[in-house]
């Protein structure tokens, strides 16, 4: 059993670094739905750069040795404010954003101790 809560340590990350690495690489890339949704946001597409730079870098952090809780903590704090965009904005399906950000919680209780200051 010890060794199945190792790979699903890894697994994870893994496949939240995937997802994140492709929304922020759409973000930059200008992808047409992209552009949209952060039009419908109101914040101007320099938001949308912001955003694709910081799930880039988070997703960095989560495989930089005792960065992983500081990676994962960006993106928790992303999709609060995703999740919070589809309810209050956007529209129906907050589900995408709710489970990449459960995801993320998940990782960054599993390396709550790197989080010492």
């Amino acid at each position: 059993m010890p060794n199945l809560k190792k790979y699903i340590s890894q697994i994870i990350p893994a496949l939240v670094s995937l997802a994140f690495l492709a929304a922020g690489l759409s973000k930059l890339a200008g992808a047409e739905m992209m552009v949209q949704t952060f039009d419908t946001l109101g914040f101007g597409q320099w938001f949308r750069y912001l955003t694709g730079l910081v799930e880039i870098s988070a997703v960095i952090l989560l495989w930089l040795p005792g960065k992983r809780a500081w990676g994962a903590a960006l993106l928790v704090a992303t999709m609060v404010g995703a999740v919070a965009s589809h309810f209050l904005i956007i529209g129906p399906s907050a589900m995408p954003a709710t489970v990449l950000g459960l995801l993320s919680a998940l990782i960054l209780y599993q390396n709550r101790d790197q989080l010492q200051l």
